[in-house]
């Protein structure tokens, strides 16, 4: 089985290492044959040496994972047949980095949205059109297409820390930008701010998997990417709740820091393994191009863009589609889409709690969308039964699942195209996102106006149940997962790789190859 593909940019530590790199396993013999005096001088197992008292056989089982991803002080590393795995270790850091890069997700998050739940108040105050008013939820998609590549770019060449401080510095210009927005003649101001947060989420939307890989453990990773994006739903739920509570429908009285790029040492041995090469020697197009290569991450893209899409789509229409129904319930339509997002929250947690135990990504990714699919059709066929709080309850049970996909797709994504960058692949799956979202904004909102929300909401359930489909038919390969496993048995090393000569098999990608391992896990694809 394959182990990975390509060396991840933030493990670049060594400027002068070569351009093509291999890693194999160590040779069985030990390293003590070349340096007899270091192993004789310690015959003790406590301090590296040999167990005498062992088993040949007993000596070659890998140690629990836990114990290789929080090594003892000393020696903590796991001793290997012939050789020491890399070093990894935790770092309490690891929490205050994930705390600060959530809450100022949740901040952008909460600008996305807050002037679609009020669209009736808006239009009124600002005297334009619902669809304009719809736009400034839009921009946000429109605006992370194009930008997303030199924004990975950006994360890949430059790091973790410049690209959050970019958005949260754009973040907060165009939050302050917003107070200057406050005239029924001001509608521009509105708009150029909405814009200038757009540009902010492009640097913040594909940092939760990267902050999860890069700082935290193999049994926690895929909760720290949920717990990330948490941050961002949290955001929107605030988005849904506080803006029909602070700006009330009155139609009659219209005035009324420091995050590091990565720690000491990797938390994970798939990130240990890695090796580092010269930022002038990555090739960002060639990352590109594996991405795009890579069949399952492909069809991962659809699937991601569809279902998430129709998320934002739902979103930027809810207040349209629960006033059709219920009239004068605008503080209800923020209440719903506050219970649809954490409902999603609660989701997206125990989704990655569930990942970091069991691995089973292909599995829990698929029975999570087709139960997506599901609510989508309760939700839209209980709306016309004039019962507010039945409509509760389905778009808590849509928004659990819709929701709570969204780490799901960052951390499959990362596991079929490891050891491309986590930023690269979750930024081309939020991009995939945004353009869906436009589209299907788009589209639902005018078979909204023209047929009513029945029209739209069935549109967008019959792209889900494509999704559901295109998710059936990723093949599972678990490469990051494999390394873990891998590492574990057999202690890797690192060589060049013959530029000239036969390559070993194994999978080549931007300069930088990994051999196959034996025994590694994949799910198995329907």
């Amino acid at each position: 089985m394959v182990a990975g593909e390509l060396v991840q940019e933030h493990l670049r530590a060594d400027t002068g290492a070569p351009d093509d790199i291999t890693v194999v396993r160590k040779s069985p013999q030990p390293e003590g044959a070349r340096r007899p005096a270091d192993t004789d001088s310690c015959s003790d197992p406590a301090c590296g040496g040999p167990d005498q008292h062992r088993d040949p056989e007993d000596r070659e089982v890998p140690p629990d994972e836990r114990a290789a991803m929080l090594p003892g002080a000393g020696g903590g590393e796991a001793e290997e047949a012939g050789g020491r795995a890399p070093e990894t270790r935790l770092y309490w850091r690891r929490f205050a980095v994930l705390a600060v890069f959530s809450l100022y997700s949740l901040v952008n998050a909460f600008q996305w949205i807050h002037y679609s739940i009020i669209t009736n108040v808006f239009t009124r105050y600002y005297g334009v059109t619902s669809d304009k008013v719809d736009w400034l939820s839009i921009v946000y998609m429109v605006a992370y297409i194009p930008l997303i590549f030199p924004a990975t770019w950006l994360l890949d060449r430059r790091g973790l820390r410049l690209t959050a401080l970019l958005g949260a510095g754009f973040n907060c210009a165009g939050a302050w930008l917003k107070c200057a927005s406050v005239s029924p003649d001001r509608f521009g101001v509105t708009v150029t701010a909405q814009v200038i947060c757009s540009v902010a989420q492009v640097f913040i939307l594909g940092l939760p998997s990267r902050i999860a890989s890069v700082w935290f453990g193999p049994r926690e990773v895929s909760t720290a990417c949920a717990t990330a994006v948490l941050g961002n739903q949290l955001g929107t739920a605030i988005g849904f709740l506080l803006p029909p509570v602070l700006v009330p429908n009155t139609p009659e009285d219209l005035e009324r820091t420091v995050i590091k790029d990565k720690p000491p040492l990797p938390p994970s041995q798939a990130q240990a393994v890695l090796p580092g090469v010269a930022l002038d020697d990555y090739s960002y197009k060639q990352s590109i191009i594996n991405l795009v290569k890579n069949k399952a991450f492909v069809l991962l893209l659809i699937s991601y863009g569809i279902l998430t899409g129709s998320f934002y789509s739902v979103s930027t229409l809810l207040n349209q589609i629960i006033l059709h129904y219920f009239q004068d319930q605008e503080l209800n339509a923020g209440r719903i889409g506050l219970t649809l997002v954490l409902a999603g929250m609660v989701g997206s947690i125990l989704c990655g709690l569930w990942l970091d135990h069991t691995k089973t990504y292909k599995v829990t990714t698929l029975i999570v969308y087709l139960l997506s699919f599901v609510g989508m059709l309760v939700f839209t066929f209980t709306l016309d039964l004039n019962n507010i709080y039945l409509v509760f309850f389905t778009a808590g049970v849509l928004g659990f699942f819709m929701t709570g996909y969204l780490p799901l797709g960052f951390e499959f994504g990362v596991e079929i195209t490891y050891p491309e960058s986590e930023g690269t692949s979750s930024g081309l799956l939020n991009a995939f996102a945004q353009l869906f979202g436009i589209i299907f904004t788009l589209i639902q909102g005018r078979l909204t106006t023209a047929f009513g929300p029945l029209a739209g909401n069935v549109f967008l359930s019959a792209w889900i149940l494509l999704g559901v489909v295109l998710t059936a038919f990723i093949k599972s390969d678990l490469k990051r997962h494999n390394v873990n496993m891998a590492t574990e048995s057999k202690a890797l090393q690192a060589r060049p790789a013959d530029r000239h000569g036969d390559r070993p098999a194994g999978h080549q990608a931007n300069g930088v190859q990994l051999e196959p391992s034996l025994g590694v896990s994949r799910e198995t694809s329907l």
